[in-house]
């Protein structure tokens, strides 16, 4: 008979650290994407922005797998594989580039507030985490503020950029949990980079007839900011963003997105000037503070 053991303070506090500090690289790297995306919004369509920084970021990702000959996926972590590519590739970047759009960079800043709550989530269905009862409560206090935030953004209703980006929360919440999990045999950055091989030709479909209509990015701004999601927030970040999740545990360690709120909101004011008012800046430190509540909470994982 099999038994599950839940170890409350992880299995290695030496690793639960050195995946806290993957987890902040990878944060750090994230949190430019939606002023980024939001700059190249002016002249680019979604469908181009969103997915086509995919195309590049899988040849990237094919060649760093050719010149170390990876070994191939075996059985069901090719299934695995194509739930991360639906996440992390399809969902979370042509969701979010959709909704920068139409709503400010940092109000979408304060919106991805909720992503560390769906992230655990994610971890206690597909990686059998239990968080505990407190950290529960932290996480919805967060996210019951996001919405809310969202709520006072759209005039009383939901906007539809708001609504993309939440969509885009969850599309990333469920790509990573299932990517922390694949790392753990296949490789941290081995997943990201088999996942963009494998939505490379699916890519094609959407993008080539949204280049011929829409054409390319036009300012070399908008260029800086394709190349920079394409290399960095498609790739690189999940280097260290996936290890970081498989070392420390994916409810600890998307805490660490708490952080991405004040890097994002920061970046919005340095990158497109946006005015940071009272009512964002006093939502993002509920946020944090509740989350950061949160993190203090123990957290069962199996083992």
């Amino acid at each position: 008979m099999t038994e599950t053991v839940l170890a409350v303070q992880g299995r290695d506090p030496l690793a639960e650290s050195r995946g806290l500090v993957l987890g902040f690289i990878g944060v750090a790297v994230f949190s430019l994407t939606l002023p980024v995306t939001r700059l190249a919004m002016t002249d680019s369509d979604p469908v181009v922005f969103g997915l086509g920084r995919s195309l590049v970021a899988g040849v990237v990702a094919a060649a760093i797998l050719l010149a170390t000959r990876q070994r191939r996926p075996r059985g069901s972590e090719w299934r695995a594989l194509a739930l991360v590519a639906a996440g992390v590739i399809f969902g979370f970047p042509l969701l979010s580039a959709w909704g920068m759009q139409r709503v400010p960079a940092a109000h979408g800043g304060v919106v991805l507030g909720i992503l560390p709550l769906v992230t655990a989530m994610a971890g206690a269905v597909i990686l059998r985490e239990r968080p505990s009862l407190g950290f529960w409560l932290m996480s919805l206090l967060g996210g019951g503020a996001v919405v809310a935030f969202s709520l006072l953004r759209g005039g009383g209703d939901l906007s539809l950029g708001h609504l993309a980006l939440l969509g885009s929360v969850a599309c990333a919440a469920v790509g990573y949990a299932e990517g922390a999990r694949l790392s753990r045999s296949l490789g941290g950055w081995q997943v990201i980079c088999w996942a963009l091989v494998i939505a490379f030709p699916l890519l094609l479909v959407p993008v080539v007839p949204a280049v011929l209509l829409h054409g390319l990015p036009g300012s070399p701004e908008s260029w800086a900011a394709f190349f920079y999601v394409a290399l960095f927030s498609q790739l690189f970040g999940f280097f260290a963003w996936y290890r970081g999740l498989a070392l420390g545990g994916v409810a600890r360690v998307s805490q660490v997105q708490l952080l991405q709120t004040f890097l994002t909101i920061a970046a919005s004011a340095l990158l497109l000037g946006e005015a940071i008012d009272g009512l964002t800046l006093g939502f993002a430190v509920f946020v944090v503070a509740s989350v950061a509540l949160g993190r203090r909470m123990p957290v069962g994982r199996a083992t």
